[in-house]
């Protein structure tokens, strides 16, 4: 059982670090609970920042998960501006970047991901930019005018969602996509078509089969060179090409590292003392059937009620069914369930009327479902894919069927 003269440290304020610093509160640790953040800021939300913020709908402190008073009333201690160095699990201290040691009894790893780096001549220009901080945010601001012209490299939904808010601010945009259409990594054909749509609509000229080979400018980039000899003008680049798990202080201890620190149902790793968070992670869902890594705030906050309670000494697996969201334009786009392994699609409602579902079938067997301006479609796909419900495909494209009648009631 906690006690009062334990300490529990957490690697990383983000929302990961902030949800299993509060919810170990909640779940009766009595001693120090110590968050510490490379960032100077409070932990804030992160999809805001390729919309409201970027768009100067929100302000930074209005992206705070919590504010400062929560975390005093909870007697939880941030230390913002440090990194750490080093995790020595046989002495159960970590070596921060000022040369400070800190013991621990439970240690949290929520380190989260960094952006994937382009490496390309001018890639280190001004006005090349990536996003994935409120600094990289902030940065972008300033170098966005009305009348400028923005090129994006990347198709996926960081790209798109920061096009559509360039697009919104003035700006003349082009989206670089080097593989055979956009989202191709996560979504089907019918996706990738109705958001090519979407962005064309609305003035973004989208561009596949093609890659940036090249930044030029003198000291601020100017333009952008591609691999068949296309040549765009820039006065700002962001690059979104993914992200890759912060699992280098988790390998140094030697925790097992399998695209991400490899926990179990628990949050836990192989080390009784550590527990894993968030966008760094590897772990098991008995409701899909494998194991994954999930960049997602839902994730996240989910998987940290696992993991405080196995920090206070109790069992609380974590197999949520995955889910996710992306604002762009008008266009809410809900999904619900992974579409991995799926065999086709089915489609209910119209993409050209911005209102529709694409249903993701393996066998007779939903898997997931893209749910745009869809929110009755999702709240049903969520419990039809975690009850595994079979329905027929002609009922998931009939509009006129009320899905939830079709959902048994449970007792």
């Amino acid at each position: 059982m906690p006690t009062t003269n334990q300490t529990c440290v957490i690697i990383g304020a983000s929302h990961a670090g902030s949800s299993l610093a509060t919810t170990v509160r909640k779940d009766g640790w009595l001693g120090r609970i110590i968050v510490l953040g490379d960032e100077t800021v409070l932990p804030y939300h992160r999809p805001p920042l390729s919309k409201a913020l970027l768009m100067g709908e929100k302000t930074a402190d209005q992206l705070e998960i919590f504010r400062s008073a929560v975390y005093e009333k909870a007697n939880i201690e941030l230390r913002l501006g440090v990194s750490v160095e080093k995790i020595d699990r046989a002495g159960k201290t970590v070596l921060l970047n000022n040369g400070e040691t800190i013991a621990y009894d439970k240690l949290g790893l929520c380190t989260g991901a960094r952006v994937r780096k382009l490496d390309i001549p001018g890639a280190n220009l001004k006005g090349v930019h990536y996003l994935r901080t409120l600094a990289d945010a902030q940065a972008i601001q300033k170098d966005v005018k009305a009348g400028g012209k923005a090129v994006i490299v990347g198709g996926g939904y960081i790209g798109l969602e920061t096009a559509a808010s360039l697009r919104k601010l003035g700006m003349d945009v082009t989206v670089l996509e080097m593989m055979n259409r956009i989202l191709e990594r996560v979504t089907a054909p019918e996706l990738s078509a109705y958001y090519s749509d979407l962005h064309q609509r609305h003035g973004v000229n989208i561009i596949v089969n093609v890659q940036a080979l090249e930044l030029r400018g003198t000291d601020h980039v100017r333009q952008v060179v591609c691999n068949e000899g296309r040549i765009l003008d820039a006065d700002l680049v962001i690059i979104g090409i993914g992200v890759i798990p912060n699992t280098e202080l988790a390998a140094d201890a030697g925790l097992e590292i399998n695209n991400g620190v490899v926990v179990d149902e628990f949050a836990q790793t192989a080390d009784p003392d550590i527990v894993a968070v968030g966008d760094c992670t590897n772990h098991p869902n008995d409701l899909l059937g494998y194991r994954l890594r999930l960049e997602s705030v839902p994730n996240a906050m989910e998987q940290a009620k696992a993991a405080a309670a196995s920090i206070c000494g109790q069992a609380k697996p974590y197999h949520a069914l995955p889910w996710f969201w992306s604002d762009q334009y008008n266009a809410k786009l809900q999904i619900a369930g992974m579409n991995r392994g799926y065999e086709r699609v089915v489609i209910r409602g119209v993409p050209a009327t911005d209102q529709f579902t694409a249903w993701y079938l393996q066998g007779d067997q939903v898997l997931a479902a893209d749910c745009i301006n869809s929110p009755k479609e999702f709240m049903a796909a969520k419990k039809i894919i975690g009850q595994k419900l079979v329905l027929k495909e002609s009922d998931l494209a009939d509009t006129s069927i009320d899905l939830n009648a079709l959902i048994p009631k449970k007792e």
